[in-house]
């Protein structure tokens, strides 16, 4: 029996990305038993090009979906999006190239909010028309999933989140944490000016001043380097911060593996994938409420929640931390529990083959040429 075929559209493999981290997750699950997927590449990452190549790429690339569409008898069109003004507007062209070929289609959000991108008006009626021209809409929260399911009234939502391969953050067995020794804290992603990594030092200035000892590694690269750099500096936390450069892989493992914080408080986040990745290393999150991080974390049973923009409380969640070794040890376990029983890839792959399924079953035979 021929497998049906599904075309998942999304930034390049190579790029540094949620998305791409979500795509190859599902090109390597075992949902390529059951369909057979292929990427369609949208976006820039990941490529090098002129910008007349950039403006004959996106005047081209809707109707070179569609050849792809025709040619391979794909089924079921699968968008990755995010509820912005570049990657809406470049979407809607792709989800109407696909309904009108024959194809069914899953739009995935991964990002922003719909009441703050369309919270009214024309344009608030614009977008949940072009939604509705999907088959099925996913996202990552159960707060979204309120949100879309109120403003598409009887159109099919459901809730995915993300989800990963926790081998690789389980090969190590965590020592029990000394109460003696600098508590150890990391951030891994970009080094982007929402991620709170300005509040971030602050607070570690601040936890020094009232005896707290604390290390800090950032993994990762970006716009805001040099800026933290300088700010590090200027806090005198020379000797307390180390920045590593990105970290993927087999070193991305090892470095969670000797850390007991993982910092992230983000002014705005999805499902942040190195989340999930650090809890399922044992690495307690201390992170603000925003996006999905809520329907992960349960304050003082996986991890602590902080407001955004907030230096102080993340020093005062630092300094709780750095005091109770027990509780720091207590939620490390709960942490590697709760990924491996609800964030797992496999859970991930099951959610879309069924979704997948049902999304074919609905779809049309395309007339023969």
């Amino acid at each position: 029996m021929k497998r049906p075929v599904v075309l998942l559209l999304g930034p390049s493999r190579e790029a540094i990305s949620g998305v791409t981290t979500h795509l190859n997750g599902l090109m390597g699950s075992r949902l390529v038993t059951r369909f057979d997927l292929v990427h369609f590449q949208v976006g820039s990452e990941g490529r090098a090009e002129s910008a007349i190549g950039k403006l004959a790429r996106l005047a081209l690339s809707p109707f070179t979906l569609a050849a792809t569409i025709v040619k391979s008898d794909a089924q079921l069109v699968h968008i990755n999006s995010s509820l912005n003004a570049k990657a809406y507007w470049r979407d809607l062209a792709y989800l109407v190239i696909a309904r009108l070929c024959g194809a069914r289609v899953l739009y995935q959000v991964h990002g922003g909010r719909l009441e703050e991108f369309a919270p009214r008006g024309l344009f608030a009626a614009f977008v949940r028309a072009s939604l509705r021209l999907a088959d099925a809409v996913v996202v990552l929260s159960r707060e979204q999933l309120e949100v879309f399911r109120k403003r598409l009234a009887g159109h099919a939502v459901d809730v995915v989140p993300n989800g990963i391969d926790c081998a690789p953050y389980t090969l190590y067995n965590r020592a029990a944490p000394e109460p003696a020794q600098p508590l150890r804290l990391i951030y891994i992603g970009r080094l982007a000016p929402a991620k709170g990594l300005t509040e971030t030092i602050e607070a570690l200035r601040i936890a020094r001043l009232r005896g707290v000892a604390a290390r800090l590694v950032l993994a990762g690269s970006g716009s805001e380097e040099a800026r933290l750099r300088q700010h590090v500096r200027d806090a005198g936390l020379t000797r307390e911060v180390a920045f590593v450069g990105p970290a993927w892989g087999a070193h991305k493992a090892q470095l969670l593996s000797q850390a007991d914080v993982f910092l992230l408080p983000s002014y705005a986040e999805g499902l942040p994938y190195s989340l999930l990745e650090a809890m399922a290393a044992g690495v307690v999150p201390v992170v603000t409420p925003v996006g999905a991080i809520p329907d992960v974390v349960t304050e003082r049973e996986h991890g602590l929640l902080v407001a955004p923009r907030d230096a102080e409380a993340i020093a005062q969640a630092v300094a709780l931390l750095a005091a109770d070794r027990a509780l720091l040890a207590r939620m490390s376990a709960a942490c590697r529990a709760r990924i491996a029983a609800g964030y797992s890839l496999e859970r991930v792959a099951r959610d879309f083959s069924q979704l997948y399924w049902d999304l074919c079953a609905m779809r049309t035979p395309r007339p023969a040429t």
